[in-house]
């Protein structure tokens, strides 16, 4: 079964509709690339991605374990390249809500973000900058 259903709707932009929950939403290309950048673009999306992977990651080890990173925050910063025209790097910073964590406890949630699938996925060239705020 296919994951998305997508439609062209024009003037550089689509719709996106996830088949199994039916949720949808928009791309846009950016505004430096001849969009509009009133959504999402793909590369955003990759970028984007790569923070809620690592969370997930994160968010399941910690559920294991019996704590709790809700509230934390994350800042995606997506910087590209040129020539050729593509993600160069994703910065990621984390910023956790007051909490008891033991140091061995940050060191493991810092160590499985770098087992998430989409890290695992992304070309060696696209350079991921991750950083923790406790």
């Amino acid at each position: 079964m296919a994951t998305s259903h997508t439609i062209y709707l024009g003037e550089l932009r689509t719709e996106n509709e996830h088949i199994r929950s039916g949720q949808k939403l928009i791309t846009d290309a950016p505004v430096d690339n001849q969009g509009k950048g009133e959504a999402f673009s793909p590369t955003d999306l990759v970028a984007t991605a790569l923070s809620d992977c690592m969370m997930t990651i994160m968010g399941i080890k910690a559920r294991d374990k019996g704590l709790d990173l809700t509230g934390t925050t994350i800042e995606t910063t997506k910087i590209m390249s040129s020539e050729p025209r593509r993600i160069g790097e994703i910065v990621v910073e984390f910023t956790f809500p007051k909490n008891n964590f033991s140091e061995k406890d940050k060191t493991i949630f810092e160590a499985v973000t770098k087992t998430c699938p989409v890290a695992l996925s992304l070309h060696p060239d696209i350079k991921q900058t991750v950083k923790f705020n406790w």
